[in-house]
């Protein structure tokens, strides 16, 4: 007994020490992060922050010529959540170790399949997934080490390491069609594929930025094989006119217009408005107040219409009417067009 006393005393001793040393602390290098999404795809980094307290960093602290974790303590790691292009080179997605290769005028990039390492000391070359070439740039001073994201566009955005007096971009392109394309393929395979929406919407989009046209296709028709509708016939119209057969996208046009609410017909003049063909615009809203001559929003289409044809008399006319049957927070808006007619 106590021997058994004795074994539960040291036991109780030794995890108790264990316990203590697990104890959370503040860290020197602060954890941080950050997240871009550009289109669909979310990129983050995440890394820590060593401050430079009036130390030499480049050359010194950070050696030339030597894999640099890019931060401190363990791995920095960069994520993207679908295939990207690193200054051109494509790269899949993924959890990378991120590391670096500094020297005085150019640097390299590196993106590592070991995303749990510490830091570069286990780091192996034979892992690597991607390399690239930068060039990095001076910049005001900065105690703390940091990375951001900049020059966000449509599909490519920068990150950047910034520490001391030097920053380090590098571009990341995303192909967001193809991702976006993909996603929505995804999508219709949940609850979404019940639906003539969705794939009414799938080939819209693929229509529009000219990817996937037999795709296109087979959505369209199953889109209209589950519900035909103004919307997707008109999908189905785009379609044809990218495939040359402009009288068969004539035809179906004329022949879904008899299926358009007035929410639709409105978009449809709006659309024909801006690829210049203001004579179809025309007829489009002239037929949205005879059908719902009660509207105020059919009145005031059609009178923009008008006005950018030059026809100021009928615009002034519908504008006035427009403005009979507005609700109140439209009214100032058409009164202060009618005072420029």
């Amino acid at each position: 007994m106590k021997n058994l006393v004795l074994l539960t005393i040291t036991f109780l001793s030794s995890y108790c020490l264990m316990a203590q040393t697990d104890l959370k602390r503040p860290e020197v290098s602060q954890a941080a992060s950050v997240m871009q999404r550009i289109g669909l795809t979310d990129i983050s980094i995440s890394y820590h922050s060593p401050l430079a307290k009036g130390r030499k960093i480049w050359g010194d602290l950070v050696p030339y010529n030597e894999v640099w974790r890019a931060g401190a303590n363990e791995n920095t790691t960069i994520s993207f959540s679908s295939d990207v292009k690193i200054e051109g080179k494509l790269l899949t997605a993924g959890t990378y170790g991120l590391h670096m290769i500094p020297t005085e005028k150019e640097w390299t990039i590196i993106f590592n399949h070991n995303s749990t390492a510490w830091g570069s000391f286990f780091y192996k070359e034979n892992e690597d997934a991607l390399r690239v070439k930068v060039t990095p740039r001076a910049a005001s001073m900065q105690d703390w080490l940091s990375y951001y994201f900049a020059e966000p566009q449509a599909k490519s955005v920068m990150a950047v390491l910034r520490w001391e007096k030097l920053e380090v971009p590098f571009k990341i392109e995303v192909d967001v069609p193809e991702v976006v394309y993909q996603s929505m393929k995804r999508e219709l395979s949940n609850i979404n594929g019940f639906f003539w929406q969705g794939y009414n919407a799938t080939a819209a989009y693929c229509i529009q930025n000219n990817i996937h046209m037999d795709e296109a296709a087979k959505m369209i028709d199953n889109s209209i094989q589950i519900q035909k509708t103004f919307a997707n016939q008109n999908t189905k119209a785009k379609l044809l006119d990218k495939q040359g057969k402009s009288a068969e996208a004539d035809a179906l046009r004329k022949e879904s217009i008899g299926m358009a609410d007035e929410t639709q017909l409105n978009a449809y003049g709006y659309e024909l408005m801006n690829q210049g063909k203001m004579p179809e615009a025309l007829e489009i809203f002239k037929l949205n107040v005879k059908q719902y001559p009660n509207s105020w929003n059919v009145y005031d289409s059609l009178g923009e219409v008008q006005l950018a044809s030059g026809d100021k008399k009928g615009a002034m006319t519908n504008y006035k009417l427009a403005l009979a049957k507005a609700p109140e927070n439209q009214k100032k808006r058409i009164e202060g067009i009618i005072q420029k007619i």
